[in-house]
């Protein structure tokens, strides 16, 4: 594409060199650049691109956009300055795959918990529903029925940009994506055009980039925004902070609620172990899926699937049919002993309590619920105590385990988790760092009719230690570990 084209909507302060160039690559690691690419300098998390700026030269960029004009430049290299290269290159990227999120109806949701969960259950009904579906999310991402592995919750820009263009490409008639608060922060989802919105709640996390409360909400807020007036946005109202994701949003405000008044609103008549039993718009449903947090979810898929001007009848229909995704509170039985497993990605204060709050809701009198939980390393260190103590509280056993310590100690991440114990639980938690060693010794204190969490990873097929990430499956683990 023509570099003057590519820079239609892109606010310049200063620009140098040829305009009319072919540009066959927009690229902001220096490592992919190739000939005839525009190479965008982006101030990260780890690294700043600015640095890089001769690497991409050397490699064969023909044009370089910065935020900050280098001291040294090339009289044969075209030079654009803007005030934000990371939002810069989102539209950038936007420009040179012919706006995709245009020609498909892209519905982004955002939230501590749920979005996984929403953005899946959404591909499945409308799959059902019979159109072509894309999705973006934690656990995969999904081309029509094309499986590609996902490495981040959000694409960066150029990634997100090549796939909602191969959705168009196959025919794709909606797209639903998880949007991360980095992402949001980031810059990674300019350029975007949304159709829809949803706020599914927030709680604490992520606050070792955000490093306050207070900036992790404005994050999730400055997503809806931006949407634009043609756009829809979905809230939980029960959420506290539902409200405040509509504030001086422009998009057509609607709610979903369990316990007040909303524009959509859904009651639980039953929540056990085998499903739920639903009355949602006045109609009852019943659902495969287990728990409050999964009312809240199919309420809030309900409400787009209207909003997207679906059939209800059809919709609720689909709805009946619908199963977890994988990873979240997924089964696995021990029939032999009577033994329950249950594996769930919950790896926030408000995830863990709610499926510990559930489990013990369901199950009998007599039941032991053991707990097997870590904190991720490189992570918000806050939660920790606050984790080890929810599973205190909710559990009859805690074993303390390793989750991700990526390049922290394991036993440090314990020590951690090991200030939120209670004086008066101490007697019930062990800590057991080798989470396969943690994983058995549960199982092994499960009787009949226990249940046995294992919290923290969910759909992840690794452990991440010391930059290396090893093989390992929670659920592989647990059946094997009931034997």
């Amino acid at each position: 594409m023509n570099l003057v084209q590519l820079l239609q909507k892109i606010e310049v302060i200063q620009f140098q060199g040829e305009s009319a160039l072919d540009i066959k690559q927009i690229e902001f690691d220096s490592r992919k650049v190739g000939p005839g690419a525009l190479f965008v300098a982006v101030k990260g998390t780890q690294t700043d691109g600015h640095q890089y700026i001769d690497k991409a030269i050397e490699r064969g960029a023909v044009a370089i956009l910065v935020e900050n004009w280098p001291n040294e430049i090339s009289q044969e290299m075209t030079y654009i300055q803007v005030s934000n290269s990371a939002k810069a290159l989102g539209q950038l990227a936007d420009a040179f795959y012919g706006q995709p999120s245009r020609e498909l109806k892209l519905v982004g949701i955002t939230g501590t918990n749920g979005k996984t969960s929403c953005a899946t259950l959404l591909y499945e009904l409308f799959t059902q529903l019979g159109y072509k579906v894309g999705l973006l999310s934690t656990v995969e991402n999904k081309i029509a029925h094309q499986r590609i592995a996902a490495t981040h919750t959000t694409p960066d820009p150029v990634n997100l940009q090549a796939l909602l263009r191969e959705m168009v490409m196959a025919g794709c008639d909606y797209a639903f994506m998880e949007v991360s608060s980095h992402a949001i922060d980031q810059e990674r989802i300019a350029g975007l055009h949304f159709t829809g919105g949803v706020f599914t709640n927030i709680s604490h996390d992520h606050l070792d980039y955000h490093k306050t409360f207070k900036a992790y909400i404005e994050a999730k807020k400055k997503f809806f925004d931006n949407l634009p007036k043609t756009a829809f946005a979905l809230s939980n109202s029960d959420d506290k902070r539902g409200e405040v994701m509509l504030q001086n949003c422009p998009a057509r405000k609607y709610t979903f609620s369990l316990r007040s008044l909303a524009d959509f609103k859904a009651k639980m008549i039953e929540n056990s172990l085998t499903g739920l039993h639903l009355k949602l718009d006045d109609q009852e449903i019943f659902s495969r899926l287990i728990g409050e947090f999964n009312a809240y979810n199919l309420l809030a898929v309900y409400g787009v699937a209207v909003l997207l001007e679906q059939d209800k009848w059809e919709i609720l229909t689909a709805l009946s049919s619908l199963s977890a995704p994988e990873g979240r509170f997924e089964y696995v039985i021990d029939a032999q002993k009577g033994r329950y497993g249950i594996v769930d990605y919950a790896h926030t204060p408000d995830a863990l309590e709610k499926v510990l709050q559930t489990i013990w809701n369901l199950r009998h009198p007599d039941s032991k619920i053991i707990t097997v939980v870590g904190c991720g390393g490189d992570r918000d260190k806050l939660k920790r105590p606050i984790m080890a103590k929810i599973s205190c509280d909710n559990s009859h056993w805690v074993i303390l385990t390793s989750d991700n310590p990526r390049t922290e100690s394991a036993e440090a991440i314990l020590e951690d988790m090991n200030q939120g114990i209670p004086p008066d639980a101490i007697h019930k938690v062990m800590r057991i760092s080798d989470r396969r060693e943690a994983i058995k010794v549960a199982t092994n204190l499960a009787g009949a009719g226990d249940i046995v969490l294992v919290a923290g990873k969910g759909h992840e097929k690794y452990q991440e230690i010391k930059g290396i990430r090893y093989p390992f499956d929670d659920k592989a683990e647990l059946k094997v570990a009931f034997g």
